[in-house]
């Protein structure tokens, strides 16, 4: 007898009211004989519950048993609610099951004011068992070997100590200590092709904070057109922008210069201007230069009025 499966059933019960023993036999995939006997260890073990036989019968719970929820107030319950909503929503697998069983525990419907979701359209959310394998490994200090794909199209087999997940900009990170490169690293987790535990421990390292001067991002500065402005606050908040008299934002922010960025500013074509750093104008007009390599016709641009099918 599964106690997980016991727990779960009544939680059930306490968000629906009551349920018939086919309909909870399909949702946990057992017998409804099995769950017959689940129903007489909870009520030996002084949960009140009971089953009504017949056509229109089922399996209830007394109309006034709820699970001792009095230390927290009803404020209280709703803050904690749309917390794990919100990790529900960021691809975390278990804040659905999490949320199911608060909800019936608080007899508050989470979906009724509230609607969280940070993923990109047309994105599926975070591969489950990648993200279990990797929660379990941080839990147990667990060495993982890892193939990671990086930012340059190169893939890399690497052992791993992985120290925390993080979400981050609306993706789920790795912060880990590489042992092939004797330091700490950050793998993005959709970036992960596969992963096998391994069972070696460790003992975890703390993992440098951002404010470390070794980790920090320099600063961006970016003008960008007011034709394009209402994009800018997908990315920026408005305590890094400076509204400009010709309705242009000049946009100001520590970040990392990477693939990411190039290709975030590509996007905005000519309505955006690199202020500082220097360095990254010639990577942007390097870029921009190698697109317009790989996309010019040989024959040199087309005589003006030529009509193409």
């Amino acid at each position: 007898m599964s106690d997980s499966r016991l727990f779960k059933i009544l939680y059930y019960l306490l968000g629906r009211g009551g349920a018939t023993a086919p309909e909870l036999a399909a949702r946990f995939e057992v017998s409804p004989r099995t769950i017959y006997r689940d129903v007489e260890a909870l009520s030996s073990a002084g949960i009140p519950i009971y089953a009504e036989p017949g056509r229109n019968g089922g399996i209830y719970l007394l109309h006034d048993f709820v699970l001792d929820r009095a230390i927290l107030s009803e404020d209280e319950q709703q803050e904690m609610l749309a917390a794990i909503q919100s990790i529900s929503a960021s691809g975390y697998p278990a804040g659905s099951e999490i949320l199911t069983k608060l909800s019936a525990l608080f007899h508050i419907s989470a979906g009724n004011w509230l609607e969280v979701d940070f993923s990109p359209w047309g994105k599926s959310t975070c591969d489950s068992i990648k993200f279990e394998q990797l929660k379990a490994a941080v839990i147990q200090h667990r060495e993982i070997k890892i193939l990671y794909e990086n930012t340059r199209g190169e893939r890399r087999e690497r052992t791993v100590q992985p120290l925390k997940l993080s979400y981050k900009s609306k993706e789920w990170y790795l912060k880990a200590y590489c042992l092939q490169k004797q330091d700490f690293r950050l793998f993005k987790l959709n970036r992960i092709l596969s992963l096998e535990p391994l069972s070696q421990a460790f003992i975890p390292k703390p993992y440098p904070e951002q404010e470390n001067p070794l980790h920090q991002y320099p600063r961006i500065v970016l003008l960008f057109s007011k034709e394009i402005a209402y994009r800018v606050y997908d990315e920026f908040d408005e305590t890094q922008l400076t509204p400009q008299q010709d309705g242009s934002l000049l946009a100001s922010a520590e970040m990392p210069v990477d693939s990411w960025l190039t290709g975030y500013l590509l996007s905005f074509g000519s309505q955006v201007e690199i202020i500082e750093p220097l360095y990254l104008k010639d990577i942007f007009a390097a870029e921009a230069q190698a697109i317009l390599k790989k996309c010019a016709s040989p024959e040199g641009p087309s005589p003006a009025g030529r009509t193409f099918p």
